[in-house]
């Protein structure tokens, strides 16, 4: 019965709190819209260096075929290098999945902090 009392003692406040979690919800959305783009951009260089890779790696075998001394040397080296960038953008992805942040994980820490303070606030006075 006293929670009920409490209650409109309490509403401003709650009210505030829901406001800061909506902005905070919308923060953590943006960052996690950020985060997927750059992982979405991350998989397609490491998908069009690997197709690359492969494309040049069967121009290498042709051109190998053919009478000329210095077109393997030259494919050879642009394959390397795509593949060594699809193999920088896979060491990236794996950085920006482990630096990335839990979805919501501003909301929840506040939720936390707050859910105490609610408690107090609607606990029975002793």
């Amino acid at each position: 019965m006293r929670a009920l009392w409490s209650l409109p003692k309490a509403a401003p406040a709650l009210l505030r709190h829901f406001a800061a979690y909506a902005e905070l919800v919308a923060l953590d959305l943006g960052r996690a819209q950020r985060e997927l783009t750059a992982q979405l951009i991350t998989v397609v260089v490491m998908g069009v260096c690997i197709f690359l890779t492969l494309l040049f790696s069967c121009i290498g075998i042709i051109a190998y075929t053919w009478n000329t001394p210095y077109r393997v040397t030259v494919i050879a080296c642009m394959a390397g290098s795509f593949l060594l960038l699809a193999v920088i953008a896979a060491v990236l992805r794996s950085q920006q999945a482990k630096a990335r942040a839990p979805f919501l994980a501003d909301v929840q820490r506040e939720w936390q902090e707050d859910r105490v303070l609610l408690e107090h606030i609607l606990a029975d006075d002793e």
